[in-house]
């Protein structure tokens, strides 16, 4: 091998560290998470979703690198791999079906969820295949029905198909039945595009009842999700006075488009949303690798 030659491996190998050091990925060393798993950060559990798992190179890195860099946003830290055991287990319930805000983690880690389907915008397809951001879809029938190709695509990816009613509704306002056909209908509407049954639920606006606990746990469902902030335009909503993150949080944003976003695009507030996260020390992973 020529100087030349073997100085522009040299260099690139020192490029890829300094990635690595600056928290981006790991590889150069070994690492545990906070949680006391001791594989490194970045290594690929079993549980992971193989879709969402980045290759362990330079040149992967540096894709990432240059993805992060194409959408103005600076990089999130690689998620910590999943914990051996999740820290809510849903088999342990009794029937009676939690319903979770946050998950108890003492990792900086936030989930991210986007709620309804009205907007389908084939450059936030483009920005998640790229930035390999894990999230989880909570779908309404009549704002999915035009395009359910669409969200196969996120699907692919690895990001989670699960359940928020046929229409729409304010479940407080109906009855008991028919909280279970809106409930019921989409865990099979959803079963049957997207091949399995979704396992946790969101109830429209935030709202629920017994009644709705109840129909969730006859349709096979395992849990209702809510959030602690909500993302807006480019700012959050949070739901504690101090105003942060906190290890755990669900994140909840939408499927809207300009229209209902004073003329921004979702990726953009997508982007807001990644920013806010990264500013305050956080990174993103998979909530169904916790529950």
């Amino acid at each position: 091998m020529g100087w030349g030659a073997m100085d522009r491996r040299i260099r690139g190998a020192a490029l890829a560290c300094a990635l690595l050091v600056a928290g981006f990925a790991t590889g150069c060393g070994t690492g545990s998470g906070s949680d006391g798993d001791s594989r490194g950060a970045g290594e690929p559990s079993p549980s992971a979703s193989p879709a969402r798992t980045v290759r362990g190179d330079a040149g992967a890195r540096a894709d990432l690198a240059a993805a992060y860099r194409k959408w103005g946003i600076e990089p999130l830290a690689a998620p910590p791999a999943p914990p051996a055991a999740k820290p809510v287990d849903l088999s342990a319930t009794g029937g009676h079906i939690p319903v979770i805000s946050e998950i108890p983690t003492q990792q900086k880690v936030v989930f991210l969820t986007f709620d309804d389907g009205a907007e389908k915008d084939p450059q936030f397809v483009t920005m998640m295949r790229e930035l390999k951001i894990p999230f989880t879809m909570f779908l309404t029938d009549a704002a999915i029905s035009s395009d359910y190709g669409y969200f196969k695509k996120l699907q692919a990816f690895g990001d989670g198909v699960q359940n928020h009613t046929l229409t729409h509704p304010n479940l407080r306002t109906l009855g008991a039945a028919a909280q279970k056909q809106e409930i019921c209908g989409q865990q099979t509407k959803l079963k049957d595009r997207y091949g399995t049954a979704p396992r946790l639920f969101r109830p429209p606006y935030g709202n629920w009842n017994e009644d709705t606990r109840a129909a969730a746990a006859s349709c096979g469902l395992e849990a209702i999700v809510l959030w602690r902030e909500s993302m807006q335009i480019k700012n959050m909503q949070y739901q504690r006075g101090d105003r942060k993150l906190h290890p755990g949080d669900i994140i909840l944003a939408h499927f809207r488009g300009p229209s209902e976003l004073k003329g921004t695009t979702m990726t953009e507030m997508t982007a807001n949303l990644l920013r806010h996260v990264q500013e305050q020390g956080y990174t993103i992973a998979r909530l169904e690798d916790y529950l």
